[in-house]
């Protein structure tokens, strides 16, 4: 779906992403049964599916007269509708295409195959008129999707309205579907729209220059799937050599992601059934995750101390912060030391913030200054008042850094200091509170906990994993009574876990608690532990090969 002559800011705008001839070929050749079948590419750029679909039809008996009235393409780009023909022709092939919006198609279920690679357009792009119609057909269909869905997510389910009663539909998808909540109301319309769903995941990224990780969505017949099946290929090539027999069955619990279908069968049973035991449960039974304060402009609110001094600023105009980013949260506790030296070091440790009825003079005269620089301008900005105030959240008992390589990190905040968004804070509830900070960040270094944030959360380009608040709460981690009883011998390896983490060390640190907490408290046997750690080290490795480089170093 790409037209060869854009340059890349160009198509990425319309979410357009060149198709690997080995996807269309399997799709097709997927989806495509009869010399009869009526097949549909509903966002057909250069007819990466149309193409191979018509060869398809041909080798099945299709005549070339028959071509017009059995392939259908339509493209909402002018250029790629003159392009796709193009291609068409030089194959020696037929099929009728048309320019236009897709969502502005009203359903007709004669088509036996709907196949391609549906647009993708974030939500931040994916606005206007254009959400408006994805949003709409979504939900004539019974989908209420979210402000935060990507435009293939509306594509999907409206494409699904084009089949017959036992037809396919076969996408290439945004991987987005295994684990976002915005996707939440796909994954149900998919098990209940068909009576059988398949998906291909790859070991490998499939498009060129693009991070973003694809799965193939292969779904057909009318009814109610109780499962899906997964297989997993090491990349496009290998799609010839699939073989049935080793399509894994997984069947979902309510509402829940589709990343535990990653894991392997006799993994996925144990890290269910102690998630779902006494001894573990979520972040959000011990408090509550929420977002750090938003300031608009970090570069004129976010302050070292030499910028403090300079500008005349007292205590009553700023307050103490975690410096923006997440880097110096390396080991279990941010301390008052820790936040001096960084103070020391020109670390951006102070925030702006003015109390009392009226800034003081010097207050003023930086106020100014940020209006004269357009400061007030910056979105934030513009829709608080006053502007230069700054809504500060409740300093948290934790800190929890959401995006990272390794895991994320929960940090004790002893500095007492308050938090930028650009980590979570954790109020923890007051009958847990000195349990929690004391020993949350330890406990947490364990393979379940560790396993169970590559589950519940998400990876991003570049090998990133992260995790929203609500994905945040989700997080498996000991209970307090588990946690009580294990403080004291966590406490003792303590230090040892500090050097480890400071060392880059995090599968020494990790083994040290897991003897503490799995073994001796939990008392999981050594295959137990084993299947957990392989399968937290093959979700690990499956995201990490995905970033640029080598960045598996510390895991």
């Amino acid at each position: 779906m790409v037209h060869l002559h854009e340059d890349g800011e160009a198509l990425k705008a319309r979410g357009a992403f060149y198709t690997p001839p080995e996807i269309g070929e399997f799709i097709a050749d997927w989806a495509i049964r009869s010399s009869r079948d009526r097949v549909l590419e509903p966002s057909c750029g250069d007819a990466a599916f149309l193409v191979p679909g018509a060869m398809k039809l041909k080798a099945l008996g299709a005549g070339q007269s028959d071509l017009p009235g059995q392939m259908h393409g339509i493209d909402i780009h002018g250029p790629s509708v003159a392009e796709a023909n193009g291609r068409l022709w030089a194959a020696g092939l037929g099929g009728t295409i048309s320019e236009g919006d897709f969502f502005d198609q009203t359903p007709a279920p004669v088509f036996d195959a709907v196949i391609g690679n549906p647009p993708y357009v974030r939500y931040q792009s994916f606005s206007g008129a254009a959400r408006a119609k994805g949003l709409r057909a979504a939900l004539a269909h019974g989908v209420r999707l979210t402000s935060l869905a990507s435009s293939w997510a509306a594509f999907t389910i409206h494409a699904s309205e084009f089949l017959k009663e036992d037809g396919r539909l076969g996408l290439v998808l945004p991987a987005e579907l295994l684990s976002v909540n915005y996707a939440r109301g796909v994954r149900r319309f998919l098990l209940n729209r068909f009576a059988k769903v398949r998906l291909v995941l790859f070991e490998r990224l499939l498009f060129p220059g693009v991070l973003e990780e694809v799965v193939l969505l292969l779904a057909e017949g009318r009814g109610t799937a109780q499962s899906f099946e997964v297989f997993s290929a090491r990349d496009a090539t290998s799609l010839s050599t699939i073989d049935t027999t080793s399509w894994r069955d997984f069947v979902p619990l309510e509402d829940e992601k589709w990343t535990p279908a990653l894991l392997p069968d006799a993994a996925l049973e144990t890290y269910r059934e102690l998630t779902s035991g006494r001894s573990f449960n979520r972040l959000l039974d011990w408090g509550d995750t929420y977002l750090g304060a938003v300031t608009g402009n970090n570069k004129f609110f976010c302050l070292t101390n030499r910028d403090v001094m300079r500008l005349g600023l007292g205590d009553e105009d700023v307050v103490k912060v975690s410096p923006p980013g997440a880097r110096h949260l390396l080991g279990l506790e941010f301390t008052k030391s820790a936040w001096l030296h960084l103070s020391r070091d020109e670390s951006r440790c102070y925030l702006f913030s003015p109390r009392g009825p009226a800034p003081s003079d010097a207050a003023r005269a930086y106020i100014q200054a940020g209006f004269d620089d357009g400061v007030h301008t910056a979105y934030k900005c513009r829709v608080r008042t006053p502007w230069w105030r700054v809504p500060l959240v409740s300093r948290p008992d934790l800190l929890f850094a959401y995006m990272n390589h390794d895991r994320p990190r929960l940090t004790t905040n002893s500095a007492g200091v308050h938090i930028l968004n650009s980590v979570y804070g954790i109020g923890l509830r007051p009958e847990l509170r000195r349990l929690g900070t004391v020993g949350l960040p330890i406990a947490c270094l364990n393979t379940l906990t560790l396993l169970g944030s590559e589950v519940v959360g998400r990876s991003y380009g570049g090998g990133l994993l992260k995790h929203e608040p609500k994905e945040a709460d989700l997080l498996p981690v000991p209970d307090s009574g588990l946690l009580q009883s294990a403080l004291p011998e966590l406490k003792l390896i303590e230090p040892q876990l500090g050097s480890a983490l400071r060392s880059n060390r995090l599968l020494a640190a990790v083994e040290l608690v897991d003897a503490v907490l799995l073994e001796r408290h939990m008392r999981l046997s050594p295959g137990q532990l084993y299947q957990l750690r392989q399968a937290r080290e093959a979700l690990f490795r499956r995201r990490i090969t995905r970033g640029k480089g080598d960045r598996g170093k510390g895991r």
